[in-house]
């Protein structure tokens, strides 16, 4: 839970903290190590450069690299491995721990370009496809690469124990659902066998997420990057689904709706803003669709606006009493996780 100034100013004219103690406790918060990512210029700095030093190594690189050849490549990814376990190391020692978990995740993402040194060494390269097609197309040869990704990942996670370490994983979970629809289907699968395989892996790394987050709960938020792309690969897959039947689509709403209520529950905001951009659509495809002809339509969905206001108002008085009773029911570690995120 971060304190502002305006709230410690408050507790001392609340005369739960006195003057001397909320500078003391500023003063003791202020030399902790920086080590929680916040939303301010420094961490911007931190994030941006790492992101941008990814980006070479990935999204962003060209054939240039290409002409040094398999060995040559394997070579210099070897190098800036040593480089980013060195910055590491060092910036771990300095208390910066947000600065050596990007360093960290920089040393991931070099994994599938090294792969892709050693397959061109060996003249083990199944396709005709440079590196730079391995963000932009799906191909079924990209899963060595992939496998090797999740591996040293996993390897340097366990070691280092950075949160940002999870984001190359949930990547390259999401990378591999896709490529394992043209591995199971041939080159050219079906649409809906693809929003089929996306649905029930961004279904199975929700789980993994919701996994994490039980073990990890008295840590650090290991879950963020699973959550994430866990749900962006569930329901991109669950609303690429194709159906005539009115039950069906109802059945999508809920499901939206079922994922905003888990959302709010565990925390996660991005359940909550694609679970109600789900929601949205299926009232657009009322509106326009179902009801494009009806006067009373506009009408009922302002008074069922104004119920779900009223529902909320009633939540905010009640919130404690209800989660309280509910949570009785709930095991101990589901209770301490939800405890922590009420934090």
């Amino acid at each position: 839970m971060r304190i502002s100034q305006r709230q410690l100013n408050g507790a001392v004219e609340e005369r739960i903290l006195t003057a001397s103690q909320a500078e003391q406790l500023v003063a003791y918060l202020s030399a902790l190590p920086d080590s929680t990512p916040k939303f301010d210029f420094t961490h911007l700095l931190y994030y941006f450069g790492g992101l941008v030093a990814i980006g070479a190594m990935t999204v962003f690189m060209n054939l240039g690299w290409e002409s040094f050849g398999g060995a040559g490549i394997v070579g210099l990814c070897a190098v800036y491995a040593a480089a980013g376990v060195l910055l590491t190391n060092r910036f771990a020692k300095q208390g910066l721990v947000v600065v050596a978990g990007i360093c960290a995740t920089f040393v991931v993402t070099l994994t599938p370009l090294a792969i892709f040194g050693i397959q061109q060494t060996l003249d083990i390269w199944p396709g005709s496809d440079s590196y730079q097609d391995y963000h932009r197309y799906i191909q079924w040869h990209w899963l060595y690469m992939e496998l090797g990704t999740l591996a040293v990942a996993v390897i340097l996670a366990k070691i280092y124990k950075y949160p940002f370490l999870v984001m190359p994983i949930a990547v390259t979970l999401w990378y591999l659902s896709m490529d394992l629809a043209v591995m199971l289907t041939g080159e050219s699968p079906a649409y809906e066998v693809r929003a089929l395989v996306s649905m029930y892996i961004g279904l199975s790394i929700l789980g993994l997420a919701f996994w994490v987050d039980l073990r990890t709960r008295r840590l650090a938020d290991y879950a963020f990057w699973l959550y994430l792309f866990g749900t962006i690969a569930f329901w991109c897959g669950l609303s690429m689904q194709e159906s005539d039947s009115e039950l069906s689509k109802f059945i999508y709403c809920c499901i939206n709706i079922l994922m905003m209520g888990l959302g709010i529950i565990l925390v996660r905001r991005v359940l909550v803003i694609f679970g109600a951009l789900g929601v949205c659509g299926y009232i657009g495809y009322l509106a326009y669709d179902v009801f494009s002809g009806s006067w009373l339509f506009p009408i009922a969905l302002t008074m069922l606006g104004i119920v779900i206001v009223y529902v909320g108002i009633m939540w905010q008085k009640n919130e404690h009493a209800i989660t309280d009773k509910l949570r009785e029911y709930l095991p101990v570690a589901l209770r301490e996780l939800l405890a922590n995120k009420v934090m």
